[in-house]
C-alpha cells in the first residue's frame, strides 16, 4: 500500500500586471515643465517707452501745423491711439525675439476665473475711483481734475464713427495695450530680479508697476488719483499671477469714463 505524498499548497494568484504609465499629451507636458526664463529686462521696457514717446512725436510731425484752436478730432484719435498701440506691439515683439512669446512671458494664459477676478477688482476699483475722483475734483477744481483726453474732446461733437472708435479704444483696446506694457513687460522685468523670495518679487513688481503706471501718464496733478485707479488693477494681476485679470479690471474701470466721452461726443448728454 503506497502512501500519498502531501500536496504542496498552490501559489497565490499573482496580481494582474499594472498598466504602463501613459505619457502626458504634448499640450499638457508644456504645463508640467517650468517655462524657460526670458532674456529681457528693464532695458526692454525702456525701449518700449522710447518707442511710445517717439511715436507720439512722429504723429505730431505727421499731422503738421493744425493752426490755432482745438486739435481736429482725427489728430486726437491718431495721437491717442497710435503711440500706445505701436509701443504694445514692440513689447510683444520683444517677447518673441528675446523670450518665449507673450503668452508665456507676459502671462497671457486665458482663464475664466481670471475674468471673474478681474471683474470683481474692476468693480471695486470703480467705486473707489468714483469717490476719489469726486474728492479730487472738490480739492483741485473741475479744470485741473479732467484727464488729458477728456480735455481734448470736452464739449466737442464727433461723427458717430469717430465717437465709437474713441469709445472702443478707451474701453477695450487701450487697457489691453497699457497692460501689456506695464503689468506685462515691466512686471516681468521686475520679477526677473533676484529677490529674497518669489512672493516678495511679485509684491515689488506690484508696487513698481503701480507707481510707474501713474507717473507715465504725464499728468502731475492727477498722479495721486491715477495711483488710486492703478491699485485694484495691479491687485488683480498680483492675485491671479496672470495678465488677463488686470486687463479685465482695467476695462471695467475705463467703461464709465469712456461712456461719458461717447455720450458727450454724440450730443446725447453733457457732463
Amino acid at each position: 500500500m503506497t502512501t500519498s505524498q502531501p500536496r504542496e499548497p498552490l501559489p497565490d494568484a499573482l496580481p494582474p500586471p499594472e498598466d504602463p504609465p501613459v505619457p502626458p499629451e504634448p499640450a499638457a507636458a508644456a504645463f508640467l515643465e517650468p517655462a524657460p526664463a526670458h532674456r529681457w529686462g528693464f532695458g526692454a521696457f525702456l525701449l518700449v517707452e522710447v518707442v511710445l514717446l517717439a511715436s507720439a512725436a512722429f504723429v505730431s510731425v505727421l499731422v503738421g501745423d493744425t493752426g490755432p484752436g482745438p486739435l481736429p478730432i482725427r489728430v486726437v484719435l491718431l495721437g491717442t491711439m497710435l503711440p500706445t498701440m505701436i509701443a504694445a506691439g514692440v513689447a510683444v515683439l520683444v517677447t518673441y525675439v528675446r523670450g518665449n512669446g507673450p503668452f508665456t512671458d507676459l502671462r497671457l494664459q486665458w482663464r475664466w476665473s481670471d475674468v471673474r477676478v478681474g471683474f470683481k477688482y474692476g468693480c471695486i476699483g470703480l467705486v473707489f475711483t468714483t469717490v476719489a475722483a469726486y474728492l479730487w475734483t472738490q480739492l483741485v477744481g473741475d479744470a485741473n481734475a479732467t484727464s488729458a483726453i477728456s480735455s481734448l474732446v470736452e464739449d466737442r461733437r464727433m461723427s458717430v464713427s469717430a465717437a465709437v472708435v474713441m469709445f472702443v479704444y478707451l474701453w477695450l483696446l487701450g487697457p489691453i495695450c497699457e497692460e501689456i506694457i506695464y503689468r506685462g513687460l515691466l512686471w516681468g522685468a521686475a520679477e526677473r530680479l533676484q529677490w529674497r523670495s518669489e512672493r516678495w518679487g511679485r509684491f515689488a513688481a506690484f508696487l513698481l508697476c503701480t507707481a510707474v503706471f501713474a507717473a507715465s501718464h504725464l499728468e502731475p496733478l492727477r498722479t495721486t488719483l491715477l495711483l488710486v485707479i492703478a491699485v485694484p488693477i495691479g491687485l488683480a494681476r498680483l492675485v491671479t499671477g496672470r495678465l488677463p485679470a488686470s486687463i479685465v479690471a482695467h476695462q471695467v474701470n475705463n467703461f464709465l469714463p469712456a461712456l461719458t466721452i461717447l455720450l458727450g461726443a454724440l450730443g446725447v448728454a453733457s457732463f
